[in-house]
């Protein structure tokens, strides 16, 4: 689902950083007002989840692949604007350092994956809780984010359709070739539904339910609104609760993210190339309907081009395997320290003042 730089017009780019521009301010500001300083934390191990998840591909018949993002998750786990901050994090280390989507299609790609994923999943997981009345941890609570799961990422697996499959219409030159994506909506919004419809949606789902459970038993004060602490009691002698404020200890989340960096090659099985990710000069020979391009389309020919430090996942000089271990642990390091250091700009009464 990571759109490359040069699949959307330069247009269509701002257009969507626009739109998404007010989100990510809401979410700075929701984020510095009602989290502390230690839950912002929390932020770092959301992002390096999701940025993990990413890294295990999944293949489809066909050749294509695809892979969980953890959206919802992270929006029911910590709120959509915490999901949204944690998600564009691991979007901009992915471009920036591993040319995994666009630099220019940054913004596009916070738009369905920053944006529509964790709020439209958070948005059907609340729906499903009030009208089934599911309490938590009931296994009701985990069929609503599963549901809620696989319903985000189609969202964003066709908001990305749409963007793909309305560049030709817009983009082109006197001739007709499209300059920029070449396949319409009638090609473009099948080819992201059918993967996110049936496997993609469904390893969201799995991914997903199997973090939330994981949480639940080994690090309950992950979650932002305390759903999963233990109830205020009273003591004896007083009329004032005796439980403490939460620790904010995920050692046991560090534990796990150890674990998926450890076993992450499992996502170089999957041989292929997701849809619309093709390199420019691949495209040409690609096979819609049994025919193929023929051409490649100018706005990819010359379009912009960002050297990333470590291309792939893959670390020069070393095995395919252990590069993309390395990138795993480089990724989540990076994904923890950059909202450790966010903590730094955060008012100490930012968030106890309310």
């Amino acid at each position: 689902m990571h759109i490359p730089d040069n699949y959307l017009s330069p247009t269509s780019c701002v257009v969507l950083t626009l739109l998404t521009a007010p989100v990510w301010f809401a979410s700075v500001k929701k984020v510095a007002r009602d989290f502390p300083k230690e839950r912002v934390s929390a932020l770092g191990v959301a992002a390096a989840l999701s940025f993990l998840a990413m890294m295990f591909n999944v293949p489809l018949p066909g050749g294509t692949t695809g892979h969980a993002v953890g959206g919802t998750l992270l929006a029911v786990l910590l709120g959509p604007e915490a999901a949204c901050l944690a998600l564009s994090i691991a979007l901009a280390i992915q471009a920036l350092l591993f040319g995994d989507g666009g630099v220019l299609a940054f913004g596009a790609n916070c738009f369905n994956m920053a944006f529509i994923l964790p709020f439209g999943g958070r948005l059907v997981y609340d729906l499903l809780r009030k009208a089934t009345r599911t309490v938590d941890g009931t296994k009701g609570d985990f069929i609503c984010i599963a549901l809620a799961s696989y319903v985000g990422i189609n969202l964003a697996a066709l908001a990305a359709g749409v963007e793909f499959g309305i560049q030709p219409a817009l983009f082109h030159t006197p001739e007709g070739q499209a300059l920029y994506c070449p396949y319409p909506l009638s090609v473009s919004i099948p080819a992201m539904a059918i993967g996110h419809l049936t496997i993609f949606g469904l390893a969201e789902a799995i991914f997903s339910v199997f973090v939330y459970a994981f949480v639940r038993k080994t690090a309950p004060d992950f979650a932002a609104n305390s759903v999963f602490l233990p109830e205020t009691t009273v003591g004896a002698d007083s009329a004032t609760p005796t439980n403490a404020q939460p620790t904010f200890r995920f050692g046991s989340l560090y534990l796990l993210l150890a674990l998926l960096a450890l076993i992450s090659p499992l996502g170089l099985i999957a041989e292929g190339t997701a849809w619309g990710e093709w390199d420019a000069d691949e495209i040409a020979t690609v096979s819609t309907n049994g025919e193929e391009l023929g051409y490649t389309p100018e706005g990819m020919a010359n379009g912009f081009a960002w050297s990333s430090l470590i291309p792939d996942y893959s670390a020069p000089g070393t095995p395919e395997w252990l590069g993309y271990i390395l990138s795993a642990i480089a990724g989540v390091a990076l994904c923890v320290v950059l909202f450790k250091l966010a903590t730094l700009l955060i008012r100490p009464d930012a968030s106890d003042s309310k």
